[in-house]
């Protein structure tokens, strides 16, 4: 039996969460949010229906500084899925030196861990701030050894002359031994509550504490690292933990001691299960540049033929496969894989067939006008010019931008893009601090409170730039 979708993460809602970051390119911001919505939709499905049902991986074609990563990334946030960002070319085929395609599935799975870790340490703040409070008092207030007391049944046979003698003075120490209990107690809740309210924060304290130093990397075989094994973990699970004593302030010891405690608490084991079924179910792996392992015409030749071979080892993964990690094995049928590239040089056609198969949705990124520059610069939440502002309000300075302003700055940068390589948006950043150069330098030592960027300014800052092709190569 179906049932109903109850998520609110409906495709018109993905589409206006990304409007908020990312301007224009509506095609791809369609494709991702129906592949989300399709993942939720999954989930709804009887097992044996879910179980067929397979991603549609999405191929994204333009150029550079569109927005490609960023709506990756941001899909990913929203859906609070597992993401790894990955360049193919840092990848060769199996045999040549370089990374082994099979990482990537283990740097999401590591970062699936991530995630879970952080979640369920922020879960066990409360009983593990408790420990670290009871240690710390055991470090201001030490408990009293313990005084050996004869047990009655052997006070019958201590000697006849003297037992009531030797009762009377166990019954003094039991009754001395119980009053400074009591007044320890009372001592310790004292410095209980003076640690709660932070009187105590400023005070030094020696704590004994994990001593992370003493782990030294060992160093395996490749074939080791194939198999998810880490050496250095296997040892340090048969090793005694080491601790050494160190000197502080209560206030880091506390952060550092609630730490340590929340990590004990932590079931490892289901934490690594979680972690794995989210890397499976949820993950997402953005494969930047696959047009640079792809070959014109299709076809691989001499210092070439790595390329495809790169494009050979990708395909299991992306078809569904299982990867040896650490923490266990990762199936991949249903990790959403998006790919990126400029294909300038090559076509998506180009990719060998198989591996065109497992992209079946394509989408093309469209370059950005002066428009989409403008607003680039201006409309998404923490815009650049937004955190231009921030940071010269931190001298006291109020930093504005005229919409004229703006409209210049973004004519500039298409006008480079246009005639230079188009780096998109990445153009914005550059001019940006060519512009403010001088402001960022010497606001710290002026006495103003507000600075307005004019278009007559953009045009004294930038212009020369943008008109004189040979300072232009270099610093934009």
């Amino acid at each position: 039996m179906t049932s109903k979708i109850t998520s609110p993460l409906t495709p018109a809602k993905i589409i206006e969460h990304l409007n908020r970051y990312i301007i224009g390119q509506d095609k791809a911001k369609r494709a991702v949010a129906i592949a989300l919505r399709n993942r939720i939709r999954r989930r709804a499905l009887p097992p044996e229906i879910a179980h067929e049902v397979m991603p549609k991986n999405i191929l994204m074609v333009g150029p550079t500084g569109v927005g490609k990563t960023e709506i990756a990334r941001r899909l990913a946030t929203l859906s609070n899925a597992p993401f790894v960002k990955v360049e193919a070319t840092k990848f060769t085929e199996i045999g040549y030196v370089g990374r082994d395609v099979e990482n990537i599935i283990r740097d999401l799975t590591e970062f699936a861990v991530s995630m879970v870790r952080k979640r369920l340490i922020e879960e066990v703040q409360t009983p593990a701030r408790e420990r670290a409070e009871e240690r710390l008092l055991d470090a201001l207030l030490p408990r009293p050894e313990k005084k050996f007391s004869m047990p009655d049944f052997m006070r019958a046979f201590a000697g006849s002359g003297r037992e009531s003698d030797s009762d009377s003075e166990d019954d003094k120490s039991e009754q001395e031994t119980l009053a400074q209990t009591e007044e320890n107690n009372k001592t310790r809740e004292r410095f209980r509550k003076m640690l709660k309210e932070g009187k105590l924060d400023n005070r030094d304290v020696e704590i004994e504490v994990n001593d992370n130093m003493t782990a030294l990397p060992i160093f395996g075989s490749p074939g080791m690292d194939v198999m998810g094994i880490n050496i250095t973990e296997m040892i340090g699970g048969i090793m005694p933990k080491k601790t050494k004593k160190r000197h502080m302030k209560i206030k880091e010891a506390m952060r550092l001691l609630q730490q340590e405690e929340a990590e004990k608490l932590i079931d490892t084991d289901a934490m690594a299960k979680e972690a794995l079924d989210m890397a499976q179910e949820d993950g997402i792996v953005f494969l930047d540049e696959i047009d640079k392992v792809v070959v014109k015409g299709g076809s691989s030749h001499g210092p070439d033929v790595s390329r495809e071979g790169v494009q050979r080892d990708l395909l299991p993964i992306v078809e569904g496969s299982v990867v040896q990690t650490r923490y266990g094995p990762v199936k991949t049928d249903h990790i959403l894989f998006i790919a990126a590239g400029a294909f300038s040089g090559v076509k998506p056609s180009d990719l060998i067939p198989e591996l065109q198969g497992r992209f079946p949705i394509r989408v093309e990124l469209e370059p950005l006008s002066w428009e989409n520059l403008q607003q680039i610069l201006t409309e998404p939440e923490n815009s650049l010019i937004r955190q231009y502002e921030a940071l010269i309000s931190t001298e006291g300075t109020e930093l504005e931008f005229t919409k004229e302003a703006t409209e210049q700055i973004a004519k500039l940068a298409h006008k480079m893009n246009s005639e230079m390589e188009d780096i998109g948006a990445r153009r914005l950043h550059t001019m940006m601090e060519q512009l403010l150069e001088e402001i960022s330098f010497s606001v710290s030592d002026m006495d103003v409170d507000k600075i307005t960027i004019t278009p007559e300014m953009v045009k004294e800052k930038l212009s020369r730039l943008v008109e004189n092709r040979d300072i232009r190569r270099y610093l934009l």
